[in-house]
């Protein structure tokens, strides 16, 4: 009973940071009558304010958001973007610092050139590892493949995890030091929803991190299908 209720309360806490991203985006992502644009109309806005025109905006599949440094790309969800919402604005804002970041050349941009692909990399082949423990174990009669194919996920996940947060401070500065002072002002939200407004960039900026610890559970599938294929 105890170890049941320890696992428990680690998955719980592995998954909290992205529960609570999940619910605040939602949360504020509510039509208001006072909002001036969509968030689509605010990144357009705000590229041209900065003199950044050469950049597109695009709409993505829901939940997708992010800018694309490679295609030069502010990319929102449908529901973003269309939608007049703390949240779609914030978001917006959001995308459009690191834009801003990018093509400016600052140095906390180079942040995600180098180490996003490391952490995509570290994922797909430490899963290809782990898919491939049962024909490794076979061949060359390795034993405890359960203990080495648990070890493997854990390090590579963990490995994943502390890439997505060498590249926070990226995401910080593009939630406060971008998105946030051009909100601030009161031009394109009403100041008394300024707090909301700071709680959705808080949750943009813990994004890839949250999503990443939340990944951490992915090998426990894979051991119990390993386990289902012994």
């Amino acid at each position: 009973m105890f170890i049941a209720l320890l696992v428990m309360f680690v998955f719980a806490l592995i998954l909290a940071p992205q529960w609570w991203v999940k619910y605040v985006l939602a949360k504020h992502n509510k039509t208001l009558d006072g909002m001036p644009g969509t968030g689509g109309e605010l990144a357009v806005h705000l590229l041209h304010r900065f003199e950044l025109s050469e950049v597109k905006v695009e709409t993505t599949e829901e939940g997708a958001d992010h800018y694309d440094p490679a295609d030069n790309v502010v990319r929102l969800s449908p529901s973003y973007f269309n939608q007049k919402s703390l949240t779609a604005v914030a978001v917006a804002a959001h995308e459009v610092g690191h834009a801003i970041q990018f093509n400016r050349n600052e140095k906390v941009s180079l942040l995600r050139k180098r180490y996003l692909p490391k952490a995509h990399l570290i994922q797909k082949y430490g899963i290809y590892l782990i898919m491939a423990l049962p024909m490794l174990t076979a061949i060359f009669r390795v034993p405890h493949v359960t203990a080495l194919t648990a070890l493997l996920g854990v390090v590579t996940l963990l490995s994943s995890v502390l890439i997505y947060a060498a590249i926070l401070p990226e995401e910080w500065d593009a939630s406060f030091n971008k998105a946030l002072p051009i909100l601030e002002k009161g031009e394109y939200i009403p100041k008394e929803y300024l707090p909301a407004v700071r709680q959705v960039l808080r949750a943009c900026a813990l994004t890839y991190v949250a999503a990443a610890l939340a990944d951490m559970l992915r090998w426990w599938r894979w051991l119990a299908i390993l386990r289902a294929l012994r």
